[in-house]
């Protein structure tokens, strides 16, 4: 009769830790919904992306310049020329139009590289987590070797030498920015391991992948949510960095670090200094509304993070 009813107790166990998770994460949402700077932060990100991934449609219809057209003729048109909003730069081409369409590439380099790192986070870092033994170990000392590469300038050194495509460069910064979010997840992990939930799956035979992705992961959504917000910040401002250092995505290609580049070359000579305004002011405030996002999803997740 007692094995009876300890095994109803750990059947029910879980269904209670859900509806207390399912609660909480009601809670979490009404709070983030009612934080108006996130909300002000996160409409901001939507308006900037409809812009970036809209700016083929927006380009051919409503500005009607297409980003690489040029006009020697009308070179450093100034901000709020008639026709040119955002001016022109050296050669004549439309700076509103090449920033569209260098936040489309920008952007998807922090959202691809982003996704791609917390995959591979992810799936590491649970199972290193959970599973312990030698693979952690293993995964440990990887680990611990990349991170004491300087990551800048073995950057630097790949795309001297290969100059990567667009998508090539998504894929080398993701590959050397998993790392971080692997320890977290993997702390993560270990923190949960052995809460009273996951012992009564175990305890009824459930496998340990569906134990870390039933179980456990979707304990984990507010960190997922922070980290990925700080990755695609984080990458938006490597691909800037390499862009300043001659390094990045090379013209006709447009990115919001490699016009900041492009800019600020002209700042010394006293011409075209308004070309530094829109893409700095883009990477800044998209990176700012990423990081109070972040911090929103934190607050609303975790109550004792509140001031």
């Amino acid at each position: 009769m007692t094995t009876q009813a300890n095994v109803v107790r750990l059947t029910t166990e879980p269904s209670e830790q859900a509806q207390h998770s399912e609660s909480h994460f009601s809670k979490a949402m009404r709070h983030l919904l009612h934080d108006r700077t996130t909300m002000i932060a996160f409409g901001i990100l939507v308006i900037f992306g409809i812009l970036a991934f809209g700016a083929p449609f927006i380009t051919d219809n409503i500005i009607r310049f297409d980003p690489n057209d040029t006009d020697p003729m009308n070179n450093f048109a100034p901000l709020g020329t008639p026709g040119h909003l955002f001016g022109t730069d050296d050669v004549g081409r439309d700076q509103l139009a090449r920033l569209l369409h260098a936040g489309r590439i920008s952007l998807s380099i922090g959202v691809l590289g982003a996704a791609i790192s917390l995959t591979i986070g992810l799936v590491i870092g649970l199972a290193t987590g959970f599973l312990g033994g030698i693979f952690d170990d293993i995964i440990n000392a990887i680990i611990t070797t990349l991170d004491s590469l300087p990551t800048l300038y073995l950057l630097i050194l790949v795309f001297a030498l290969f100059s990567p495509t667009a998508g090539a460069f998504v894929v080398i910064i993701a590959l050397v920015s998993w790392t971080g979010i692997t320890r977290i997840i993997r702390g993560e992990t270990l923190s949960k391991r052995s809460l009273d939930y996951v012992l009564s799956a175990q305890a009824l035979g459930a496998s340990s992948w569906r134990i870390m992705i039933v179980h456990i992961l979707p304990n984990m959504v507010s960190i997922i949510a922070i980290s990925l917000a700080r990755i695609i910040g984080g990458l938006m401002l490597t691909e800037a960095t390499l862009s300043f250092l001659g390094v990045g995505i090379q013209a006709p290609d447009a990115t919001w670090g490699n016009m900041l580049t492009k800019a600020q070359t002209y700042v010394t000579s006293g011409y075209g200094t308004h070309l530094v305004f829109p893409p700095g002011i883009a990477i800044t405030v998209t990176v700012l509304c990423l990081y109070i996002v972040g911090d929103g999803i934190r607050d609303a997740f975790d109550p004792n993070s509140r001031r």
